[in-house]
């Protein structure tokens, strides 16, 4: 297939470069675009070197697939104009996730609404890696509400946010001056920061509201009662959450383990007597979301239920999730 990765150069772009050789998606022809001033440079690629070439919507139009790795403004100018023409698109942008005519698709959970569509969009990281456990969970025990603390890597905020987090942490350790910021509402080194994304009137900020508004759509629970805080954590890679469910039906910490190992795209890990748990450094280049510390909540009985995850949100909150949802595409 002609595969185009549009917005190439950033994280997400180049996680996606890897994603395709690693599950080897049958490329013939990989395209590179992103901005003219990227254009005419060499990244390395599984398929050889491959030049970056300057987006137009010309320069897409020969491709069977466009993966789009760039903001929401590009994906609401380009996306529904590349789908008509013909090619199919999976969109990492924000912009089109709640749009009632593109299913919004993480294949663990809703692949079925890909259909015939030739534009799908892929869903926040931090919600791809909540709901990849939480439905497992839905369809043995049934879902009433969830709480959710999510504490998210410097990536995040792209590659611009890692190089920050490393500059500056570098700024403080070795010249023992403070840490300055740009990308970041305030310095991240050796501390964390409550607001990720703009505050909205609820006092919620938009990246936690995300996280409630697309949980519904993708399990098709609209009434479904969700809360999220947002934390930014000086880590690298990998998003990890505190989550609390009440369940419809009773439910035990055994039962929750057994359906959750049978869950594709989990991994339980949860040996807390041997120091086995969820954390960035384990998680990190892992397809799957590893769950642990699962554990009876006593505040709904023996309907609830407490757990945490860590997720790469390169990858399944991301690239991989993207690359997955192009392999079930009538291509």
């Amino acid at each position: 297939m002609r595969v185009g990765v549009i917005g190439a150069t950033g994280a997400v772009g180049r996680e996606l470069v890897e994603v395709l050789g690693k599950r080897r998606f049958p490329v013939g022809k990989l395209r590179l675009l992103a901005s003219t001033r990227s254009a005419g440079t060499t990244l390395p690629t599984p398929w050889g070197d491959t030049t970056i070439e300057a987006f137009t919507p010309e320069a897409a139009r020969g491709l069977d697939l466009a993966l789009l790795a760039v903001s929401g403004d590009f994906a609401k100018a380009h996306a529904r104009a590349l789908a008509a023409q013909g090619v199919a698109v999976v969109d990492n942008s924000s912009a089109l996730r709640l749009d009632a005519d593109v299913p919004l698709v993480v294949p663990e959970v809703n692949a079925d609404a890909i259909g015939a569509h030739r534009l799908v969009a892929n869903p926040n990281c931090t919600t791809a890696i909540l709901v990849v456990a939480l439905e497992p969970l839905r369809r043995a025990f049934g879902l009433k509400r969830v709480i959710v603390s999510s504490y998210q890597a410097a990536s995040g905020a792209g590659a611009e946010g890692m190089a920050e987090l490393e500059r500056e942490t570098r700024r403080v350790l070795l010249e023992g001056g403070p840490a300055g910021h740009e990308v970041f509402a305030h310095p991240l080194p050796f501390n964390v920061i409550p607001h990720i994304d703009a505050f909205q009137p609820n006092g919620y900020t938009r990246e936690e509201m995300k996280v409630a508004w697309e949980s519904r759509k993708i399990m098709g629970m609209p009434d479904l009662l969700i809360s999220c805080t947002a934390v930014r954590i000086p880590t690298f890679r990998v998003h990890a959450e505190a989550v609390t469910i009440e369940t419809e039906r009773p439910v035990t910490p055994e039962a929750a383990r057994a359906v959750l190992a049978a869950a594709a795209g989990v991994k339980v890990v949860d040996d807390v007597a041997n120091r086995v748990y969820p954390m960035p450094l384990t998680a990190t280049g892992q397809d799957d979301v590893e769950v642990g510390r699962i554990r009876a909540n006593p505040v709904f009985g023996d309907c609830g239920l407490d757990l945490f995850l860590c997720g790469d949100q390169l990858l399944k909150g991301a690239a991989l999730n993207a690359v997955q949802i192009a392999e079930r595409m009538r291509l």
